[in-house]
C-alpha cells in the first residue's frame, strides 16, 4: 500500500476577505495556520489543534474547502495530502498568541498578497479555498495542475 503524509490548514479571513497567514521561524515563506496530522488523528481535528497551538485560538474546523495532492519533493520523501478547512472570520489580530519558537509573525493579506507570500506550489490553495467557500463546494488540487471539481 502506498504511504503519504497528511497535513491540515485553516482558511481564516477578516471581514474584508483578507487571508490570515503565519510566518514560521523555520521557513523562508509564509503559510496557512496548520500542520501535520498525527497518528490516529482526523484531519479536521489536526486543523483545530494546530490553530490552537499556533495562534492560541479555539476555532471549529468547518467545511472542507480544498484537498491538495503534492508528490514527494526535497526533504519530504513521501507524497502529501493537504486538507484546508474553513475556520471562519476574525475581526483583527487581538487574542492571537504566537509561540515565538515556531512562528515569528502573523497577518491578514489580500488574496494577491497572500499568493505572493506562499510557496508557488501552495499559492493556488488560497484562491481555491476562497472560491470553494463562496460556492460551498470543495476543490481538489493536484500540485501544479488546474483545479478539479
Amino acid at each position: 500500500m502506498p504511504a503519504f503524509h497528511a497535513a491540515a490548514g485553516a482558511l481564516i479571513t477578516d471581514p474584508a476577505g483578507s487571508v490570515l497567514l503565519v510566518k514560521p521561524t523555520y521557513r523562508d515563506h509564509w503559510a496557512f495556520p496548520g500542520g501535520y496530522v498525527e497518528e490516529n488523528e482526523y484531519p479536521h481535528h489536526a486543523c483545530t489543534r494546530e490553530v490552537r497551538e499556533e495562534l492560541g485560538l479555539a476555532v471549529a474546523s468547518g467545511d472542507l474547502l480544498v484537498v491538495d495532492w503534492a508528490p514527494s519533493a526535497g526533504q519530504r520523501p513521501r507524497a502529501l495530502v493537504h486538507f484546508t478547512f474553513d475556520c471562519g472570520t476574525l475581526v483583527g489580530l487581538e487574542g492571537i498568541d504566537l509561540p515565538g519558537h515556531e512562528l515569528e509573525d502573523v497577518g491578514f493579506f489580500t488574496l494577491q498578497e497572500a499568493e505572493r507570500r506562499l510557496p508557488v506550489d501552495v499559492a493556488p490553495r488560497a484562491h481555491a479555498a476562497i472560491r470553494a467557500r463562496a460556492r460551498q463546494t470543495p476543490v481538489y488540487l493536484a500540485s501544479g495542475t488546474a483545479p478539479h471539481r
